[in-house]
């Protein structure tokens, strides 16, 4: 299963991939906008955005993109660790 991750701390970025490796799943960190950012989302198989530290700019890439692909997205108001493994729990295979 992959993963895009958008927004969260600078800081945490590898945190977050380390976690979702622990679950056995390909991550993509995105806590600041690139360049051509709806193409180097992908294809993953779920979106998560930390709403609470990401652009509005940056969420509305997603929605673009989500809508063409039909991508799962999952909010997460918090881009604490716990809530990252919350969701990933329920992902689990």
């Amino acid at each position: 299963m992959s993963v895009v991750i958008v927004g969260g701390n600078d800081r945490m970025a590898t945190r977050y991939q380390d976690i979702c490796k622990s679950y056995r799943m390909k991550s993509k960190v995105f806590t600041q906008m690139p360049a051509d950012f709806e193409n180097k989302i992908g294809s993953p198989d779920l979106v998560i955005v930390f709403t609470g530290t990401c652009s509005h700019k940056m969420l509305g890439g997603v929605k673009k993109h989500t809508e063409k692909s039909g991508t799962p997205v999952r909010h997460l108001h918090s881009s604490s660790v716990s809530a990252l493994k919350n969701l990933l729990s329920e992902y689990h295979r």
